[in-house]
C-alpha cells in the first residue's frame, strides 16, 4: 500500500503524536474552566472549534492518508473527535454559567475519547506495520498481502464499472547498468525508477516493487482505449527520466511492460501470469515498449 507515507512515516507518526499530546494540553484547559470557570479558550468554546484544535488541523492535513490507512478511516475519526469537542464545549458553557454539569454530556465526551483513541491507536499500528513491509531501497510496498489488495481493487472496479489491468514492468538493461557502472548506480536506477512511476499512478493503483527490477501496479480504466494511453505515459516518463552517477555521468532509463486485463474469473495468479509472458515477449521484441493481452 502507498499511503503517501512511504517518504515522511517519522514525520506523519510524530504529528499525529503532537496533535495527541496537544489534546493532553487542552483538557488541563477544561479541567480549570469546570473547577475555577476559566475561561477555556475559542478553540474550546466555538461551534467549529473541532477544526481549530492542533488535532483538527493535522486531522485535515491527512484525511486522505486516514482513509488509505482504515476503512473510512477520516470520517470515523472526524465524527469522534467532533463528537467529543460538542460534548465538552457543553459542559465548559455550563461551567462558566455556574451550572451543574449533566452526567448524558460527560459520558459522550468519555465515549467520543475513547473511540478517537482507539482509532489513532489502529490507524499508528497500520502506518508501523506498514512501514515493517516497504522496500527500504525503492519505498514502495513490498509482495506481502497483495494478493488481498488485488480482490479489493477487483471488487471496487466493478462497483464502479471501471476495466482492471495488472501491469508488469521491468527497467531495461539493468545488469549492464549494473555491470558497467557498479550497483549503487543500480540502487540509483531502481529508485529513479519507483518515483517515475508513483508519480503516474493514481492512489487507488497499487504500486510494488514486485522483485529485483520489477514492479507490478494495478491500473483502472473507464473505457478500454485508456489503458493504451496510460501505458505509453509510463514509457514516455521513464524514457525522460535520467540518474546522474557520482562522476556526473548522465543514465537514460527504458522500461518494458506487460499488460493483461482482469476476467472475471481470473484469480491473481492467472493474471499475473499474462502480464508476466507479455513482459518477456516485450523484451524479445526489442524492449522499450509495451505488450498488452486481454486474455
Amino acid at each position: 500500500m502507498d499511503s503517501g507515507l512511504t517518504a515522511d512515516v517519522t514525520e506523519f507518526v510524530k504529528g499525529l503524536d503532537t496533535a495527541m499530546e496537544s489534546h493532553m494540553a487542552w483538557t488541563r484547559r477544561i479541567l480549570r474552566c469546570t473547577v475555577l470557570r476559566a475561561d477555556p479558550g475559542g478553540d474550546v468554546l466555538q461551534d467549529d472549534a473541532h477544526t481549530l484544535c492542533s488535532f483538527g488541523q493535522w486531522f485535515a492535513a491527512h484525511r486522505d492518508v486516514l482513509d488509505a490507512l482504515l476503512p473510512d478511516g477520516a470520517q470515523r475519526v472526524g465524527r469522534a473527535h467532533k463528537a467529543m469537542h460538542d460534548a465538552i464545549r457543553a459542559i465548559c458553557r455550563r461551567a462558566l454559567l455556574a451550572e451543574l454539569g449533566q452526567e448524558a454530556e460527560l459520558d459522550a465526551f468519555e465515549e467520543a475519547q475513547a473511540v478517537l483513541l482507539r482509532l489513532l491507536a489502529d490507524v499508528k499500528t497500520s502506518v508501523l506495520t506498514t512501514t515493517a513491509r516497504l522496500d527500504p531501497l525503492t519505498g514502495l510496498p513490498m509482495r506481502y498481502g497483495i494478493e488481498y489488495e488485488f480482490e479489493r481493487c477487483r471488487q471496487d472496479a466493478v462497483r464502479r464499472r471501471e476495466q482492471l489491468f495488472v501491469v508488469m514492468l521491468d527497467i531495461d538493461h539493468f545488469k549492464a547498468i549494473n555491470d558497467a557502472h557498479g550497483h549503487l548506480a543500480g540502487d540509483f536506477a531502481l529508485r529513479e525508477f519507483a518515483a517515475v512511476l508513483r508519480a503516474q499512478v493514481r492512489r487507488n493503483e497499487p504500486l510494488y516493487r514486485f522483485g529485483g527490477e520489477e514492479f507490478l501496479v494495478v491500473l483502472r480504466t473507464e473505457t478500454p482505449g485508456q489503458i493504451e494511453a496510460a501505458l505509453d505515459r509510463l514509457l514516455e516518463a521513464t524514457r525522460a527520466s535520467e540518474i546522474i552517477l557520482g562522476s556526473g555521468q548522465r543514465l537514460r532509463l527504458t522500461a518494458t511492460i506487460g499488460a493483461s486485463l482482469v476476467q472475471e474469473a481470473d484469480d491473481f495468479a492467472a493474471v499475473v501470469g499474462r502480464a508476466d509472458a507479455a513482459l518477456y515477449e516485450g523484451k524479445r521484441g526489442g524492449r522499450n515498449r509495451f505488450v498488452l493481452v486481454d486474455e
